[in-house]
């Protein structure tokens, strides 16, 4: 297994170095993993259980090809909880970033937090700040790859995804209908976090996002 495991058991796995991107301080387009893009498994960790959304991958495509990089950030508390371990975590992404590539798609970082309210041993921790709705995965990508916040984007199928990118103060969020986004009330919580300083915008897919993030359309 690569191991990307920090002192503290955060996954923090930088892909990319800094020529790859279009800006010296570039902004980010923030993807959770699981029900964004790949579909969603109850705790996923079986590579052979990984399936990429359509359209994932093309989204991906457009956003290495205008220099943004793109950075996943996943809570992972199926580790924290002693359901899998981060071998099992390590499988499933080696066969998504393997398929992404395949297709010409680039992850440019993988941050992935265990920590859980009803975690086991260590990694028993209420309100870890790194776990969404926190913004410490968000931060740490600012801190190593330079990333210019403000202007940065986080997307995912759970409103908490919005409110780790509300509290790093990202420019907006998207909150994607798959996975668990038609569960009830989950349209509606992630309108919260909605202001004149934070663009919250809904679609159905991954594939939506170039339509909606103005970075895109550089």
């Amino acid at each position: 297994m690569k191991n990307f495991i920090q002192e503290t058991d955060l996954w923090v796995e930088v892909r990319s170095n800094s020529d790859k991107f279009l800006f010296k301080n570039p902004p980010a387009l923030f993807l959770d993993r699981d029900g964004t893009i790949v579909e969603e498994v109850l705790y996923l960790h079986k590579p052979e259980e990984m399936k990429l959304h359509l359209d994932a991958a093309q989204t991906i495509i457009k956003a290495n090809a205008i220099g943004i990089p793109v950075i996943i950030v996943t809570n992972q508390s199926g580790i924290g909880r002693g359901y899998y371990g981060w071998p099992d975590f390590c499988a499933v992404q080696d066969a998504m970033l393997e398929e992404l590539s395949s297709l010409g798609a680039r992850i440019d970082a993988v941050f992935a937090c265990p920590y859980h309210n009803d975690g086991q041993g260590p990694h028993i921790y209420k309100n870890h700040p790194d776990r969404k709705p926190n913004p410490g995965m968000l931060l740490k990508a600012e801190k190593l790859m330079s990333i210019n916040l403000p202007k940065s984007w986080i997307v995912g199928d759970r409103s908490t995804d919005l409110g780790a990118g509300h509290a790093a103060k990202c420019e907006g969020g998207v909150h994607l209908k798959t996975g668990h986004g038609s569960e009830p009330g989950e349209n509606e919580d992630a309108e919260t976090y909605k202001s004149e300083s934070f663009n919250v915008q809904h679609c159905q897919s991954i594939g939506e996002l170039p339509d909606v993030i103005p970075f895109f359309k550089i």
